[in-house]
């Protein structure tokens, strides 16, 4: 029985390639008390597996977060598999807007303690008792209200990309980062301000408007489905789209072009650009953005130093990461101090204040 993949990357690509099937990439979450996760866990492995699903599955005893490809002509084959499971059951699930065959190149289930690392205690507050779904005409309405605080749940680097007009977007690395950042900066505004969040699918939100509201805040809203939701909303009904750039998600795609304005810059010329790379030189890996320009100078890597270990032979470049791990830009999400135009971002909470 095989319950884990077995695959390369690249030879799954081969796979996908030679097959020449469209395949549709998704993605759902739903919190609901899971009693054994594992058993969940190798459930779906197993049948996903034999419907040639690929991507990254979280499953933990607060829920599941899934995103993943398929093949486009096995999705009701998949749909009726999860109607099968009672909590996910006529679930949304958010179909991306741009599609690309390999947005995914493994299947990956994994049994996690939280479907998002939130770093919280959720005893200590309902987590059912969650702010209030707005659609996407709602939502346009509501932060055209002066009335209203619109805050981005994302993290810097995928709001520097792409993040709604007139949206607060907090400077941190993580989602644990921001919920005590916006507690804080919102302190005053708890009772007769709208706190309306958003992030791309939802999931974040979910979570954070309970705490918000355990907090204090009177007024919470959350977009229904995220960015992702929200657009296909905006086409289908043809309303006013008030997301400025490219949505930044988590698969090989990096990112979905919401809309033609470029809010970004290159980080290391500064030129208009939105693109997400990763430093070519292995034992870097930084995420980063680069123009076409820099990547040609530049060999794809993010610094000199890098550039010079990336024009090694590769058995050279193995030898200089042994014993030395990551680098910690691995981590940093564009921050890392040789980037001269990365984005500095003020904590714009501020202007609420005046």
């Amino acid at each position: 029985m095989q319950l884990y993949n077995k695959l390369s990357a690249k030879e799954r690509a081969e796979l996908i390639e030679k097959a020449g099937q469209e395949r549709l990439t998704l993605s759902f979450y739903q919190y609901a008390k899971i009693g054994n996760p594992q058993i969940l866990r190798d459930h779906l492995f197993l049948t996903w597996n034999a419907l040639d699903v690929l991507g990254r599955i979280y499953v933990a005893t607060e829920g599941i977060n899934a995103q993943l490809s398929l093949p486009a002509d096995r999705f009701n084959e998949f749909k009726t598999h999860l109607d099968t499971i009672d909590f996910l059951k006529d679930i949304r699930l958010n179909i991306a807007i741009e599609q690309d065959n390999m947005s995914f190149l493994k299947l990956k289930v994994k049994v996690r303690k939280k479907i998002v690392a939130d770093g919280l205690e959720d005893d200590a507050f309902d987590v059912t008792n969650k702010g209030v779904h707005v659609a996407a005409s709602q939502f346009n309405e509501l932060i055209e209200d002066e009335n209203t605080v619109l805050v981005d749940m994302r993290n810097h680097y995928e709001s520097e990309i792409g993040h709604f007009k007139n949206a607060v977007t907090p400077d941190v690395d993580t989602f644990r980062e921001s919920l005590d950042i916006i507690e804080e900066d919102l302190r005053e505004f708890k009772e007769d301000k709208n706190l309306v969040m958003y992030c791309t699918g939802g999931i974040r939100c979910e979570k954070a408007s309970a705490y918000f509201k355990h907090k204090g805040f009177k007024n919470v809203y959350q977009l229904e489905g995220g960015i992702i939701e929200y657009t296909r909303q905006v086409n289908d009904q043809k309303l006013e789209n008030k997301f400025l750039g490219k949505n930044f998600v988590f698969d090989d795609r990096r990112a979905e072009k919401i809309s033609e304005d470029v809010i970004a810059n290159c980080h290391q010329c500064g030129a208009p650009c939105d693109t997400h790379v990763n430093c070519a030189n292995e034992a870097c890996h930084l995420l980063f953005i680069q123009c076409e320009s820099c990547k040609e100078d530049m060999d794809n890597c993010c610094s000199t130093a890098c550039k010079e270990i990336h024009a090694l032979p590769y058995e050279e470049q193995k030898e200089l990461r042994k014993g030395q791990g990551n680098s910690n830009d691995i981590f940093k999400k564009g921050r890392a101090d040789h980037l001269p135009y990365k984005k500095d971002l003020r904590n714009i909470f501020e202007t609420l204040k005046k």
